[in-house]
């Protein structure tokens, strides 16, 4: 069965998310967590340390297992319920920090 559509937004509120693409450069366990690894992602002019539940299902706080997640992850299925779940990926290498929108 198709998922419900969300209601249409105002530009505006779109337009306050800052999406950007960035590469994953590392993948450390957590070695506390049956859930989650942290990524150090690379946006060109900075990294950033994003925690992710690849391991398993997840939820999405600030701070998890003790350590600060600075973004999040942007796949595609989780939502759905699709399995597994794929990351989001430009369809041509852009520069680090590149935004979407």
């Amino acid at each position: 069965m198709p998922a419900f559509v969300k209601p249409i937004i105002k530009y505006e509120a779109l337009d306050k998310l800052d999406v950007r693409v960035g590469t994953i450069e590392q993948v450390l366990e957590i070695e506390s967590s049956d859930k989650l690894v942290k990524l150090v992602v690379n946006f060109g002019d900075h990294k950033r340390n994003i925690l992710v539940g690849m391991k398993k299902e997840r939820e999405n706080p600030k701070e998890m297992m003790g350590e600060k997640s600075e973004g999040m992850l942007f796949d595609i299925g989780y939502a759905d319920e699709v399995t597994p779940v794929v990351l989001a990926m430009p369809e041509k290498p852009v520069p680090d920090g590149t935004r979407a929108g």
